[in-house]
């Protein structure tokens, strides 16, 4: 703090909205001098300030991340407030004003997020420890709000016309275990959808620095209205940290669905490697999820779809979305054309049950997402690996379990039936198959079986060997007909419709 009362304009708007869409976009520094086509050195001194960025930077910027014009406005805005602001020197920086952080541990970081059907209130707790031979006076947290995720100029829109506001998120935060002290704050970026503050060890005059090998809590909680907050949370590990913890709250009457995908700005994304655990709190659907010491720079993004609200139809995440979301290939993966490797069983019995145990695991993140009234089906390259395996349950909740399968027999008789895919889940298409297969596969010892299945089973089954073997339902439309979007599908939540039973 200082008692110069002279105006201070933010120089730096520029360079805040830049870090954060690079943030937003996960990509590294080095990632983004290439996209840019600048020098890396140069890219990390406009990302912190110390060089100003020319008009063509700029546009290279909005360009390379996709920013929906935001870093055009923000260089504007940067242009103008040179010539107005007031530019102090940097302060020389004194024990008692050290902002290092990096020194930082975080023992436990803890999040809860909790919606009423209007707002969300995030409640954050961290346990930090000072593991520097300075004393830390004050820690910086961040606050970003995306309505329209894959949508910046929407987004973009609906912030400049409706900016978040200090009102509306009321922020309040605390140091020490119980919220024994208040803590004073100080905003560092003011942004129309992203706010920056710095959280001080002091309160009401009084100063109290987290001293060398000391540790504690903060606490701190926010808001935001349902119009401005989007259908996910991220967290973000900056420092390194012991254990990362999440708990989400949503009313049960609004039938939420949550899952997960943790990335970095160094490797692809993938679903969570642990699930996250649902239950149900008197009217509350809560949603828990944590994991033990997360790398560095890892990003860890929970979305929700909220299939209780029919207020909101054209805000709901796409289904395709939402499944790559789980870590299921989408369609234009060249995987998905590629006939699976079989297994050598039972030399390879434990690679086997291995991919058995991914599908089935990614299977239960599925089905957190979508209700399959009608069964569903996994194959091992929807979810990346290429290997002849793939499960089916059916609609009376028995699983299938096949490898190395192959349709050695078809019924003349056939029907029609739309189809959905996990790999291209924003549609349906009719689909002629057989009514009853023989499919010849083999068990986990290595005995070759063949087994009967009709009607809808068979059409399951089917669907997953043409996976195997690199084909999609598309591929066994009729011709001259095309899928529907799944809007316009009305079997959704019903049987499959038969008659009689055939015979095999």
């Amino acid at each position: 703090m200082t008692d110069d009362t002279a105006p201070v304009v933010n120089v730096n708007v520029f360079a805040a909205e830049f870090a954060r869409w690079r943030d937003v976009r996960m990509l590294s520094r080095t990632a983004l001098s290439r996209r840019m086509g600048y020098s890396r050195p140069y890219v990390s001194k406009v990302l912190s300030g110390t060089e100003y960025p020319s008009e063509q930077f700029a546009s290279r910027a909005e360009t390379a991340l996709q920013a929906g014009g935001a870093l055009r406005r923000a260089y504007a805005e940067f242009t103008a407030n040179r010539s107005a602001a007031v530019v102090r020197p940097p302060a020389e920086v004194t024990p008692a004003d050290r902002t290092d952080m990096s020194a930082l541990v975080v023992e436990h970081d803890d999040a809860r997020l909790s919606y009423d059907g209007h707002r969300y209130r995030l409640t954050q707790r961290r346990r930090l420890i000072n593991a520097s031979s300075e004393p830390i006076t004050r820690y910086l947290i961040r606050i970003s709000v995306d309505r329209y995720p894959g949508d910046p100029e929407r987004s973009n829109a609906l912030y400049s016309a409706y900016p978040l506001t200090w009102e509306e998120i009321d922020l309040h935060a605390w140091h020490g275990d119980g919220r024994t002290q208040a803590m004073d704050w100080v905003p560092h970026h003011d942004r129309d959808a992203f706010k920056e503050v710095w959280l001080q060890f002091s309160s009401s005059g009084r100063h109290y620095p987290l001293y060398p090998g000391e540790s504690t809590w903060i606490e701190y909680e926010y808001s935001a209205s349902d119009a401005h907050w989007g259908r996910w949370f991220q967290r973000a590990v900056r420092l390194p940290t012991n254990l990362l913890s999440v708990e989400l709250e949503f009313p049960a009457a609004m039938q939420a669905a949550v899952w997960g995908l943790q990335t970095s700005m160094t490797a692809e994304s993938v679903a969570f490697r642990t699930p996250i655990q649902h239950h149900r709190r008197e009217e509350m659907d809560v949603f828990t999820w944590s994991t033990t010491s997360p790398p560095l720079h890892a990003r860890y993004r929970l979305e929700w779809d909220l299939r209780g609200r029919e207020d909101a139809e054209d805000d709901r995440t796409p289904p395709s979305q939402i499944m790559a979301g789980l870590g299921v290939l989408q369609e234009g993966d060249p995987l998905l054309r590629t006939t699976a490797r079989p297994f050598d069983l039972p030399r390879e019995a434990e690679d086997a049950r291995r991919v058995v145990a991914e599908l089935r695991s990614a299977a239960a993140r599925v089905e957190q997402a979508h209700v399959f009234s009608k069964g569903m089906g996994l194959a091992a390259p929807q979810i990346g690996i290429s290997r002849a395996a793939a499960i089916i349950r059916t609609p009376a909740g028995d699983w299938i379990t096949l490898f190395n399968p192959r349709i050695v027999e078809s019924s003349a008789e056939t029907d029609d039936q739309y189809e959905g895919c996990l790999s291209f889940f924003d549609l349906r298409g009719k689909v002629p198959r057989p009514l009853s297969i023989a499919v010849e596969h083999v068990d986990i010892e290595g005995r070759t079986r063949i087994t009967q299945y009709a009607q809808g089973i068979a059409r399951l089954i089917a669907h997953e060997v043409d996976h195997l073997h690199g084909a999609l339902y598309l591929d066994r439309m009729a011709p001259g007909t095309e899928p529907i979007p799944v809007e316009q599908y009305k079997g959704t939540g019903s049987s499959w419709a038969y008659g009689t039973t055939p015979r095999p």
